[in-house]
């Protein structure tokens, strides 16, 4: 260390343990990341609006272009897994909708998507990514589980009372990211990333041998009462009434974003906090409730996928829904509508990828690469729509 390097400031001799002032490239480096982030969540926020706002049928085309591209893209890597496009497509459809069985399966797998995708796109609306729409899925699965199981009441009030707790749940461990993003400034892809492992842990920790919610399954806990079950709806498929409940909830959603002050409130701050400001919205009241209720949103997934399809709380019972989520807010444009239709979509490719695996030799791990294609089909068209209007901007 030279001299300079342990110059006295005004504050003492700096050490480098010290924080680095402003100005600093480190320091700027940061501030950069924090407004790229920023910008992104209006940006997809500001194109969904468009697409909206030039009609229903623009938004439906955009949809089904984007599935379509994702699907052609996915043809090659088909051909290189060792089949044919043909028979892979053929036999996602036969897995999703070919009889009773395979479209209950779809609608099972479509409902936590459904719930997910909502979360994600409230959030995405007052411009934050939730990315942690997993571990608040967890929460809320945790918290259903114990109302299923510790409480004795009759069964319509049991069940309300356990989606009420995973919601509660879920919006509470949304609450951490929140007020550090509305208080402190931390970026909520961080501090969302970082409470999805603090979930997984904890699950870990009570469903063990020896854990506080151990049952007579390994990682699992006893099953919730009955009268804490959602019931079946279509017999002898596994449909429960959770997906009415998802469309219910979607409605609602629905209601709440395009005619209601609050929902104005979370889409003006997406789009534009500066104008937010100016008219006297508090950006930070906005993105806590904004954050809760997408919280609540991801902690409803948990709790109607315990309460409803596995019946107990199971450490591992969700294959990635709030990842996936994200992407089926994207591909729906942020609109319920729209996010009802990915979900579909999302819920038709899980269904139908163990058919997929039998009939085509191919792993269901190309479902997982079919949804980053979508993801990566509405990010180009993000890109290319932005590229576009600068052309315009500069010919102007």
């Amino acid at each position: 260390m030279t001299d300079a390097d342990n110059s006295p400031g005004p504050h003492g001799p700096r050490t480098s343990t010290d924080p680095e002032p402003p100005g600093t490239p480190r320091h700027k480096t940061t501030a950069e990341l924090q407004r790229t982030l920023e910008s992104a969540g209006s940006a997809v926020a500001r194109a969904a609006a468009v697409d909206l706002a030039q009609g229903v049928g623009r938004a439906a085309f955009i949809f089904a272009t984007t599935v379509a591209a994702a699907l052609v893209l996915a043809a090659p890597l088909t051909i290189a897994a060792g089949s044919d496009p043909l028979t892979a497509y053929t036999a996602l459809y036969e897995g999703s909708l070919g009889g009773q069985r395979p479209v209950a399966e779809t609608l099972v797998s479509m409902t936590p998507l459904l719930f997910g995708g909502l979360a994600v796109a409230v959030a995405f609306q007052a411009g934050l990514f939730n990315i942690g729409v997993e571990g608040q899925l967890v929460a809320g699965g945790i918290a259903a589980g114990v109302v299923g199981i510790k409480m004795t009441t009759w069964a319509p009030v049991h069940v309300i009372l356990a989606l009420l707790a995973g919601a509660a749940a879920g919006a509470l461990w949304a609450l951490v990211p929140a007020a550090l993003k509305a208080w402190r400034g931390v970026h909520e892809v961080i501090t969302t990333i970082m409470m999805n492992f603090v979930a997984f842990s904890v699950s870990q920790f009570l469903v063990k041998p020896g854990g506080a919610l151990e049952g007579e399954i390994p990682t699992g806990t006893e099953p919730v009462q009955a009268t804490a079950e959602l019931p079946r709806i279509w017999e002898p498929t596994r449909l429960h009434l959770g997906i009415v409940v998802a469309v219910i909830v979607a409605g609602a959603c629905w209601y709440f974003i395009y005619r209601t002050p609050g929902g104005y409130r979370f889409r003006l701050v997406g789009a534009n906090p500066v104008a937010a400001r100016f008219n006297g919205i508090s950006s930070s009241r906005v993105i806590v409730e904004a954050m809760m209720l997408s919280g609540a949103l991801g902690g409803l997934t948990g709790a109607v996928e315990v309460l409803g399809t596995h019946r107990r709380f199971l450490d591992s019972f969700s294959p990635g829904y709030g990842f996936d989520s994200i992407a089926v807010a994207l591909l729906g444009a942020l609109h319920p509508v729209g996010v009802a239709a990915a979900s579909f979509f999302f819920g038709l490719l899980r269904a139908g990828s163990t058919q997929l695996q039998l009939e085509a030799g191919i792993t269901r791990d190309m479902i997982t690469v079919i949804s980053g294609l979508v993801v990566a089909c509405v990010a180009a068209r993000l890109l290319l729509s932005r590229r576009a209007a600068r052309s315009r901007g500069g010919a102007d």
